[in-house]
């Protein structure tokens, strides 16, 4: 055994060598760690492997946004060539998704005709194509329809993302008309998750529909939420925030 724990040290700090010398660390690294495996490693990992790979990550992230922001229907054009190369339906529900994300008037509406097309084949029953079918029908201005696919949805696979379905079938009720039952729908979401999206949705329909008292609640919580959030997690809700703010009675 303990030749084994060292042989294992060792392989660790040849590892970290490897990555020390493709990233161009100075050398003093091999020596630390090949003199200390054990030690010399744990310490590369913390001051050298593991804020690079953080780096890098991010990197990555910023190169994704910058290439969204230069080919926006970049992912479009990929899943179409996909599909029309592969018709299957895992290709016509990546096409489907890509075109639902795309969010033009166009785009919403095909995406719908592959949705659907997906409910009437082998994989009708799959909770994601269900959900993005719903999402893509309340998009295209037919909440009626997506309605009936959430509550068949909820019935049949009640445990499936319970937070997000909640959250459509809110919607599609408020797009239908049904207000009550979407002040219902909202409320039990907000209760159960508690979580800022439910919040604020919960928040936005109270104050369309008179609920002060509700509305007053909710956006104090929301507010002491906002005061700890950083700047990243802010800017994630920042277009829910701006609506909510829109909303909100001026004093």
């Amino acid at each position: 055994m303990p030749f084994l724990g060292i042989g294992l040290h060792v392989f660790v700090a040849i590892f970290f060598a490897i990555h020390a010398v493709r990233s161009g660390r100075e050398l003093y690294w091999l020596f630390i760690l090949f003199a200390f495996p054990l030690l010399g490693s744990v310490v590369y990992f913390a001051v050298v492997f593991l804020p690079d790979a953080r780096l890098q990550r991010g990197v990555r992230r910023a190169g994704a946004v910058i290439d969204r922001a230069v080919q926006p229907d970049r992912p479009v054009k990929e899943a179409r060539a996909a599909f029309e190369l592969t018709p299957t339906a895992a290709n016509r529900m990546r096409l489907a998704t890509a075109l639902l994300d795309a969010g033009g008037r166009d785009q919403v509406a095909e995406a719908v005709t592959h949705y659907d097309a997906c409910l009437r084949g082998p994989f009708a029953g799959d909770a994601d194509i269900q959900l993005g079918a719903a999402r893509a029908h309340l998009a295209n201005a037919n909440p009626a329809e997506a309605v009936g696919i959430l509550v068949s949805l909820r019935c049949a696979q009640p445990g499936f993302r319970p937070e997000q379905v909640g959250l459509a079938l809110a919607e599609a009720y408020r797009g239908a008309g049904r207000i009550q039952e979407a002040g219902v729908e909202y409320e039990a979401v907000a209760t159960r998750f508690g979580s800022v999206e439910a919040r604020a949705s919960l928040a936005l329909w109270a104050l369309e529909n008179g609920r002060h008292e509700l509305a007053a609640r909710e956006m104090q919580e929301l507010a002491l939420v906002r005061r700890h959030m950083n700047r990243h997690t802010r800017s994630q809700y920042q277009a829910l925030f701006s609506r909510l703010d829109s909303a909100a009675p001026r004093s």
